[in-house]
């Protein structure tokens, strides 16, 4: 038998191996080179569909924190609506006291939705995750989503206090504004990652399918392949009694 060369039960058992996986290539000495490609493609699917999974953690925390920002404003909403009350001259400074004591209990709404608000124990609003790297990518790399300061600090509204001469509703105008723009990027966030696990499954299945074109055995030629094999190992078999019964009558013919 030459060198390199795979003998017929080798290639018999090889077959079999197949047949039972379903799969041409299980391991490198059946396909170096295949068996190389189909392991950086079994990589790639990998990270698209981690990918997309994380992409679904950033749009939970996304969705948490625009639910949090959403009752933000309709405290801001209600703020508002007392500030513009107690700007009515027909009411006493009193009166105003009144306002002005529900307004504080709004704004400690809003610090505890900024304080609180958190998603797989990740603070969302008090500024402490600023910027939330999403890993979108089988690289590792993939989109930021901003996830603003929204205490009431930050907001400009610390102070409001509509007994004060001089107050206006500019800060509460600028603090809806500030909760409108936020809410809205974090909309567009959700967006481009929903495309995003579209684009990702999408790849994973075109990586899985040409992986599966590389991996997966034809049947039919396999069968045939094991059908000759089988010949082969008979024929071999056959030919190797009838050399063992020739020795044995050339040796009985020397007694």
């Amino acid at each position: 038998m030459k060198v390199g060369a795979v003998s017929p039960q080798n290639s018999l058992f090889r077959t079999y191996s197949q047949l039972s996986s379903g799969k041409r290539i299980n391991s490198a000495k059946d396909d170096a080179a295949g068996f190389a490609i189909a392991s950086r493609m079994r990589m790639q699917e990998t990270g698209y569909k981690v990918g997309t999974d994380n992409a679904g953690m950033a749009i939970g925390a996304s969705n948490v924190a625009e639910g949090a920002l959403g009752g933000m404003s309709d405290y801001l909403q209600r703020i508002r609506e007392l500030a513009v009350r107690s700007m009515n001259g027909i009411n006493s400074d009193a009166d105003k006291q009144v306002y002005q004591k529900e307004i504080d209990q709004l704004k400690q709404g809003i610090e505890g939705l900024a304080r609180n608000t958190s998603f797989n124990e990740q603070k969302l609003l008090d500024g402490s995750m600023a910027d939330m790297a999403v890993a979108t990518s089988p690289s590792g790399g993939g989109m930021h989503i901003q996830m603003e300061n929204s205490t009431l600090e930050a907001l400009g509204i610390a102070d409001l206090d509509v007994t004060s001469k001089d107050f206006s509703l500019d800060s509460i105008d600028k603090a809806l504004d500030m909760v409108s723009e936020r809410r809205s990027s974090l909309g567009a966030s959700t967006n481009a990652l929903q495309h995003t696990q579209n684009f990702n499954n999408s790849a994973a299945i075109n990586q899985l399918s040409s992986r599966s074109r590389l991996e997966d055995l034809d049947f039919p030629k396999a069968i045939a392949k094991k059908k000759q094999d089988e010949v082969f190992g008979q024929y071999r078999m056959a030919m190797l009694r009838r050399q063992m019964d020739e020795k044995r009558k050339s040796a009985a013919a020397l007694f």
